[in-house]
């Protein structure tokens, strides 16, 4: 790739005291050579990024409207919502795009895991990526309880008192509270610490983007880049890509936030928090529904251990078990494309996550209390048991012997050969 040279003489001014410009190129531009074969699967990443800027901006213009206090809090919302220029807006704007940031992170985990692009030598950039996952939750949470409503005040009271299962729990639930209650020292906590998470959150993202340069982006294929012939420039052919990417998701984005702005939400939280009113059906946001489901799946002790204790140590071992996976799966061969065992175990874990989020929507009652502990065996199968066995017994298809392959007509034809031959798309 060329080095950057800037024609622009405030450009180049600027560039040769802070090489900010050289920096972004190599980082996102021109400068950064990616494989020649990603498809749309890979635009997710960017559409994090941006999601994650949107909730940052419009948080920090709602903070500056909104008053955390116990006593205050609902009626700030609800003025933002009826007084302030375009609050409610701004409002839908943050609280859908918080769903909208899942959705893509998801399925940027969900592409991560079928093309395999947590196996060597890129286990550390997994890693950080669900640091990430981890710490979206943290801040999805304790926004979540700023609006002060039913489901927020009840929902921070059964989340915090998890905490109660372990040693010291005690001790940790009355520092999150603030005392012996969720009140006006809880509600103070979890503003803080959701204004300051996303700042952490944009440091790891850096991180992430870090690592990401070491090696380079994973491809369909999942074989690496195999010199120049194998890479294109970033920019323009991957920035042109994400924009039409980045313009879905503002459509749809923008249909649900002037269509349908509660669709994804929970109509009680529109009522004042009420101590002494416990709502008939305490539920997370949608995108905690599975790991709310693989909590209340447990009903039993064992041994020593309370069902309390069990199920806790699951809701939180769903996450961290990706930690573990690129250790987990040891196939040589990344990507599902060539794994047709791999491929129908993976479209099972996800009918199977599919499943826990219905299931942590309803009752725990039969028969969603069955099925939700199906599920949850059935998903820690899948890692314990599933991939480890796969690595050892699945019949793998040969792989190309570049990422230029599929795409070119002709396969295995020599370099110069298979250039004059026309393409065909992948």
């Amino acid at each position: 790739m060329s080095e950057f040279k800037p024609t622009n003489p405030v450009i180049r001014w600027i560039e040769h005291r802070l090489p900010i410009f050289s920096f972004i190129d190599h980082a996102v531009g021109s400068g950064y050579p990616t494989p020649r074969n990603l498809n749309y699967w890979w635009n997710y990443g960017s559409l994090a990024g941006i999601a994650l800027v949107i909730l940052i901006i419009t948080g920090i213009v709602l903070a500056m409207q909104y008053t955390p206090h116990a006593d205050y809090a609902f009626d700030s919302v609800e003025r933002i919502m009826r007084d302030v220029n375009y609050g409610w807006l701004l409002r839908y704007i943050h609280m859908n795009g918080a769903s909208f940031f899942f959705i893509v992170v998801y399925i940027h985990l969900f592409r991560g895991l079928y093309y395999g692009s947590y196996k060597e030598p890129r286990e550390l950039l997994w890693m950080i990526g669900v640091t990430l996952l981890l710490l979206m939750m943290a801040t999805a949470f304790t926004g979540y309880v700023l609006p002060w409503g039913q489901l927020s005040y009840w929902a921070a009271r059964v989340i915090t008192n998890m905490f109660t299962a372990f040693p010291f729990g005690e001790t940790i639930v009355t520092w999150l509270w603030g005392g012996y209650t969720v009140g006006n020292p809880t509600l103070n906590r979890f503003y803080a610490f959701h204004y300051l998470l996303p700042f952490v959150i944009v440091g790891v993202v850096f991180m992430h983007i870090w690592a990401l340069h070491r090696f380079g982006s994973s491809n369909p294929v999942g074989i690496e880049a195999d010199g120049p012939q194998d890479k294109i420039p970033f920019h323009p052919y991957y920035t042109v890509k994400d924009l039409f990417g980045l313009g879905v998701y503002l459509t749809l984005f923008a249909a649900l936030v002037f269509f349908a702005p509660n669709m994804l939400g929970e109509t009680i939280n529109y009522v004042e928090a009420d101590p002494l009113v416990t709502p008939a059906h305490i539920v997370p946001e949608w995108y905690f529904l599975p790991y709310y489901a693989i909590l209340r799946s447990v009903t039993f002790d064992i041994w020593f251990l309370s069902a309390k204790l069990i199920g806790v140590i699951l809701m939180f071992g769903s996450t961290l078990i990706l930690f573990l996976v690129p250790w987990l799966d040891r196939s040589p061969v990344r990507s599902a494309r060539f794994r047709p065992w791999y491929k129908w175990f993976f479209w099972i874990w996800v009918f199977d996550v599919a499943v826990l989020t219905w299931v942590g929507a309803n009752l725990p009652v039969p028969p969603y209390l069955y099925i939700g502990q199906v599920a949850s065996v059935w998903y820690f199968f899948h890692f314990l048991v599933i991939l480890p066995l796969l690595s050892i017994f699945e019949p793998t298809k040969p792989l190309p012997s570049s990422i230029g392959e599929p795409v070119l007509k002709g396969g295995g034809a020599s370099a110069a050969g298979a250039a004059s031959k026309p393409m065909e798309k992948a």
